[in-house]
């Protein structure tokens, strides 16, 4: 949605063998998630091997949204948690990129459950977009929170690094700036 929103000719990049899409509103589970999930990283998997074969680069495997995942399999957050570690071994081994969106406001009624404070320990960066805490307001719709975990310094050492921006969603993209910067 957000490549279409943005102008992409999704049609055209299927066509070209740019993106891959796995559908899993018509996938099915039947005996709750893992065989499922371990047919789907298989699936997964083969894309990115004969993609590597073909000296592809920049590989990206986006998985849009978790929450569908764990919908798929029954519940069971382990498995989720499975097929997500194992996506994340394809970074290592071929160099590719894993982006997953999760939607937290779902999980709002309950403590961080497993499953979120996995992605965060996996995640080398985590983006949070949230209104603002202060309200509406006519020319700022949020705020995007980007944590760049584990970027070195000069000296040797790892820390943490976090930028604030502020966004205005427009009709065919979001206009990101810092916060204070309109007027």
């Amino acid at each position: 949605m957000v490549l279409f929103k943005q102008g992409c000719n999704l049609a055209a990049q299927k066509e070209n063998k740019r993106l891959l899409f796995l559908d899993m509103l018509t996938s099915e589970f039947p005996d709750g998630g893992e065989s499922g999930l371990v047919a789907l990283y298989g699936k997964i998997e083969k894309v990115v091997r004969a993609l590597i074969e073909e000296n592809k680069k920049s590989i990206t495997i986006i998985i849009d949204d978790l929450s569908l995942l764990e919908v798929a399999a029954n519940g069971a957050s382990n498995h989720v948690l499975d097929f997500l570690h194992y996506c994340h071994t394809l970074t290592s081994v071929f160099g590719c990129t894993l982006v997953a969106l999760n939607h937290e406001d779902i999980y709002s009624s309950m403590e961080k459950p497993a499953l979120i404070l996995h992605l965060e320990y996996l995640a080398d960066i985590l983006m949070k977009t949230e209104p603002l805490a202060t309200g509406l307001a006519t020319d700022v719709h949020g705020q995007l929170t980007v944590l760049n975990k584990e970027t070195w310094d000069g000296q040797g050492r790892s820390r943490n690094r976090i930028f604030n921006f502020h966004f205005r969603i427009k009709e065919n993209g979001v206009e990101y700036f810092s916060p204070g910067s309109r007027a």
